[in-house]
């Protein structure tokens, strides 16, 4: 079973007067294979930041990324990720299944393998018989489908989500954390999913990181012992919600002193 290691992680900018903006400062985790894993923090703590690194659009300052215990980067097994951001970032003169098959075009796949691919995750995504709409024909809701069907088209082993329904109405954010939830159950897909949505990260995870703001640390790890599916309604997640929100109140205690 793979595992990855986030050990003293720390990142800083300089700022244009050279001095020194601190963002991430010695935090530590790690997530299983086949996990879904919520890290949960304030507003401009740095948890998009993270999931940069992790991706390798950013660099770390220092510490280290381990997978099976062996350096990210230099592992010979790999890691491949997808990554769906807060916006669809979808090419508006492409349908929406060129959409979903353009991260394959540069691969070893045929053009009809990546036809193929496209098709099937449009279809796990709930979006068979629009294939050949266009973005700006769809509901917001409706493009980060196709976002999530984008990112899974390449097969990741770990799928980085970056706030991915902060932007939607409430009610079509719900329908699509049910149908992540879904989609995570019937690809066992590890996910590490970013928000500052209390009742978001409870819904949805396995477990949740409770992170400080910057420089982000690890404050607290939760564990979310509700079997899915799961009910919005349900007493045990709303008492876990009560619970996190405290943990929170406690944070700031600490960090305001």
């Amino acid at each position: 079973m793979k595992k990855i290691v986030v050990r003293d992680l720390t990142k800083h900018f300089l700022r244009p007067d050279e001095s020194r903006l601190d963002v991430i400062g010695g935090l530590t985790f790690d997530v299983k294979e086949g996990e879904f894993v919520s890290i949960l923090g304030p507003s401009g703590c740095g948890k998009s930041t993270l999931l940069n690194i992790l991706a390798g659009i950013e660099t770390l300052s220092g510490g280290e990324i381990l997978l099976n215990e062996r350096p990210l980067l230099e592992s010979e097994d790999g890691m491949r990720l997808g990554f769906v951001f807060q916006q669809p970032r979808l090419l508006n003169w492409r349908s929406i299944r060129e959409n979903v098959k353009f991260p394959l075009e540069h691969g070893a796949l045929s053009n009809e393998e990546q036809w193929h691919f496209a098709q099937r995750y449009l279809e796990l995504v709930g979006l068979k018989g629009f294939e050949d709409y266009f973005p700006q024909q769809l509901s917001g809701g409706m493009q980060q489908r196709v976002a999530i069907a984008r990112a899974l088209a390449v097969e990741p082993e770990i799928l980085l989500m970056d706030e991915p329904f902060s932007s939607l109405d409430e009610i079509t954010a719900r329908k699509m954390r049910a149908e992540l939830i879904r989609i995570w159950q019937e690809t066992k897909k590890t996910i590490i999913f970013v928000t500052h949505d209390i009742s978001e990260a409870v819904y949805l995870s396995n477990r949740l990181l409770v992170v400080t703001e910057r420089p982000t640390r690890v404050f607290d790890t939760v564990s979310i012992d509700v079997g899915y599916p799961r009910d919005y309604d349900d007493d045990r997640l709303f008492e876990m919600t009560k619970g996190v929100s405290r943990l929170f109140v406690k944070m700031e205690e600490r960090h305001g002193n």
